[in-house]
């Protein structure tokens, strides 16, 4: 039995309340908080008032440890921006209280994230006796679980790893984002990175690109970005010397985005409008839909997850370990687009997890140091069944 305060109310914290509303014998108690507490109120609606609410600025660690000393929950589920992580980490270390976050620390200053300010606080956790789970959403999160499951039952060495996500889903607008437009496009026009026989190679935004065939859709071209598992992967199997990140995007969304870069929408830097100051991603991000609010008119599927190769038993073998997902399917479910279901499902899970006792530990882990074996025997139940193929 446990009680969980969810921190951030967008597409994936509405995920993560109604996934654990579906499980009251774990989930007893669920309070969510956010800056804008109206969206708290309609996920409290959509739930029939199962759960409590709050409103909290997640980015000032002095209101996170009021609300946690007032909440008094057993895990702290941050699904808020991640900018945020530090606070709320610190919020959570102040006031003794476990801690799952579904995305690597980004500053609000520079389009780059690393694990290294989170991972600082490993020796802090354990010292007070808690554990902090970092980065469990989908990428990263069940791609890390993919992972540390085929080390443990199908691999003695793994030479190359290529994490893949494909989405096929269609939302009808003419340029959207499938989850925080600010996080996304900062994520997708920084340089792409990838791990070349163990050494660090740098790309050009989005020119590296190729074809392929996706399990349950088809061909589709995917592009190579640095994205944040690549870190940890690196860090906690330093034996891998290849690791690739890839995901789809249409020609219409690379035009548009395109576009938007030449004009300068895409900048992070202040400048001035009016004689305020302003952001340009930010002002983009006010314009663009919701997406929250995509899931009622997405349809489609996508499909994510690993392609290794290495050996097993002095003999080389390749292995895909992958999920599909269907955006209606996910909206019957909990009214959300595959994107945030994909992200929030492993996030709940997580918590199962340590509420049940399954993951024990102090400090800070991410999810590829964790046993796979309890979380990808249920993870399937709740709406995120896989699929592994050998050749």
């Amino acid at each position: 039995m446990g009680n969980v305060l969810i921190i951030g109310a967008g597409g994936v914290g509405n995920v993560v309340v109604k996934k654990c509303c579906q499980v009251p014998e774990v989930f007893t108690s669920i309070t969510l908080a956010s800056r804008t507490l109206s969206k708290c109120e309609q996920i409290q609606k959509d739930t029939n008032n199962k759960i409590k609410i709050a409103q909290v600025d997640a980015d000032d660690s002095k209101q996170v440890i009021a609300l946690i000393q007032k909440v008094k929950p057993d895990i702290v589920i941050n699904t808020a921006l991640p900018y945020q992580n530090l606070a709320i980490m610190e919020g959570c270390l102040q006031t003794g209280v476990h801690y799952i976050d579904t995305a690597c620390y980004e500053p609000y200053d520079e389009a780059k994230y690393s694990y290294e300010k989170q991972w600082a606080y490993h020796d802090k956790f354990k010292a007070k006796g808690l554990m902090a789970i970092l980065g469990l959403g989908f990428d990263p999160g069940m791609t890390n679980i993919y992972l540390a499951h085929a080390f443990k039952n199908h691999f003695d060495q793994i030479h190359t790893v290529d994490i893949l996500d494909a989405n096929a889903g269609d939302h009808g607008h003419p340029f959207a984002t499938n989850f925080n437009p600010e996080i996304n496009i900062r994520e997708i026009t920084q340089k792409g990175k990838y791990l070349e026989n163990g050494q660090w190679k740098e790309t050009d935004p989005l020119s590296v690109h190729k074809s392929f065939d996706f399990p349950g859709i088809g061909p589709k071209e995917v592009y190579l970005l640095y994205h944040e598992e690549l870190e940890p992967f690196h860090r906690h199997h330093p034996e891998i010397k290849n690791i690739r990140f890839w995901m789809t995007f249409s020609q219409n969304y690379l035009n548009h985005l395109k576009v938007l870069e030449n004009v300068g929408m895409t900048s992070i830097k202040p400048v001035k409008h009016n004689g305020v100051d302003i952001i340009p991603i930010q002002f983009l991000k006010s314009l663009l839909p919701d997406p929250g609010s995509l899931g009622v008119r997405t349809k489609g599927k996508t499909c994510i997850g690993l392609w290794i190769e290495g050996v097993k038993n002095n003999k080389p073998k390749k292995y895909h370990v992958y999920n599909i997902c269907d955006h209606e399917d996910c909206f019957k479910d909990v009214g959300s687009q595959a994107i945030s279901y994909t992200t929030g499902v492993p996030t709940m899970v997580g918590a199962l997890m340590m509420l049940q006792g399954k993951w024990k530990g102090v400090g800070c882990f991410n999810p590829e140091q964790l046993d796979p074996t309890p979380f990808m025997e249920v993870i399937g139940r709740y709406g995120l069944p896989w699929t592994e193929v050998t050749e």
